[in-house]
């Protein structure tokens, strides 16, 4: 096969799995909460089949009106549950369903609620437009990870603004492309190995094994379980976010004559647990938790405030010894799917990203109990 007859292989490929990644979809099984009933007997549960890349508030406008006959008065602010569990609105629905459906069950039954908002776990939330300045925050951040400088985003037009929101609501992949192409937030460029000095482009990806280099932005929820389970239906529910440690950095692609895969990113990420001089000394972790929602403000300080915002965090939970027994990778799902972590890197990033710009990967960690327990 010619090399180009690959390449456009390769292109058809990326185009197929772009739209498998945009048509994916969640079906739900929605209650209305009992406290929120009025009527005999009470409503049937709502049926919806949720877009992966969307939100979930976003269902609100169809919720709203095949439960209003069964609400009671009072101002409505809609917010969700799973088993108890109030979900975070600003966690696309398909991650919030990898991350807490250790065992994916069909329909996904959830709680919604109209009343009640829990202030104390959840920050607010007003609608679309809560959820529209989160997903551009996220894009800023984004795009001052890959080109250090986030003002292509900053200076996008108004039309060109609503026409990319609108997409991403709609999940229309076209419009989405003819917009976001103009930020210039390009594939994980290509290093040419039989020449030191080149400088990383941003092109077609090879999957032959040719190196990458680049910086990916990810967010990373981590699942920690002090013991193991033969099977994903026994594995421990989620009950509380304080269980899931949420560590957002970007990942550095290093161009060391390997592949740099998959498996190499998430112990990248975790350095407190893998030990890997190979991938060079990592920075400290932190824990984003709602502040990551913060607005940034126009003006000159945009791109020092998006550079602040990916400092990188780590809770209690991901910190361990190294002299002790290294954790067990249980799972990683990206995307609904659970690839082999030998995958390079660079198509994960390139191929299974969120419209936002950044990778969203769920890990289950076992970790022994004599780590969980340090202090």
């Amino acid at each position: 096969m010619t090399r180009r007859r690959k390449e456009k292989k390769i292109g058809m490929m990326e185009k197929e799995a772009q739209r498998f990644v945009w048509e994916g979809a969640i079906p739900l099984q929605i209650h209305l909460h009992e406290s929120e009933v009025t009527t005999l007997p009470s409503p049937p549960p709502a049926l919806i089949l949720a877009p992966r890349l969307g939100y979930l508030p976003l269902l609100g406008s169809l919720l709203k009106p095949y439960f209003s006959t069964a609400l009671p008065p009072g101002v409505d602010t809609v917010w969700f549950d799973f088993r108890g569990l109030p979900l975070k609105w600003y966690i696309p629905t398909g991650v919030l369903f990898d991350l807490l459906c250790a065992q994916p069950e069909r329909p996904w039954n959830l709680t919604v609620h109209f009343r009640g908002y829990p202030g104390n776990i959840l920050i607010p939330c007003e609608g679309e437009d809560s959820i529209k300045w989160s997903y551009i925050n996220s894009l800023k951040e984004a795009a001052y990870i890959i080109n250090g400088s986030c003002k292509n985003v900053m200076s996008m037009s108004q039309p060109d603004q609503v026409e990319l929101w609108r997409s991403v609501l709609n999940g229309n992949l076209e419009a989405y492309l003819r917009v976001s192409s103009k930020l210039k937030l390009g594939a994980v460029g290509e290093v040419n190995l039989s020449s030191p000095r080149s400088r990383p482009s941003m092109g077609e990806i090879d999957v032959s094994g040719q190196v990458k280099q680049g910086r990916v932005p990810v967010r990373l929820y981590v699942w920690n379980v002090c013991e193991d389970f033969d099977d994903l239906e026994d594995a421990p529910p989620i009950d509380s976010w304080d269980k899931v440690s949420y560590i957002n950095r970007p990942v550095e692609i290093q161009g060391e004559g390997r592949c740099f895969t998959l498996l190499d990113a998430v112990k990248s990420l975790l350095p407190d647990y893998f030990v890997d001089n190979s991938l060079g000394s990592a920075e400290s972790l932190t824990v984003g938790g709602e502040e990551e929602q913060r607005v940034p403000s126009e003006g000159a300080s945009d791109d020092k405030k998006a550079g602040e915002e990916v400092e990188t965090s780590c809770d209690d939970h991901v910190k361990a010894s190294n002299e002790f027994e290294e954790p067990e990778i249980k799972l990683v799902r990206i995307q609904g799917i659970e690839p082999k972590l030998e995958i390079p890197f660079s198509w994960v990033a390139n191929n299974l990203m969120h419209p936002e710009h950044f990778l969203h990967i769920c890990v289950y960690l076992i970790v022994p109990q004599v780590n969980n327990t340090m202090s």
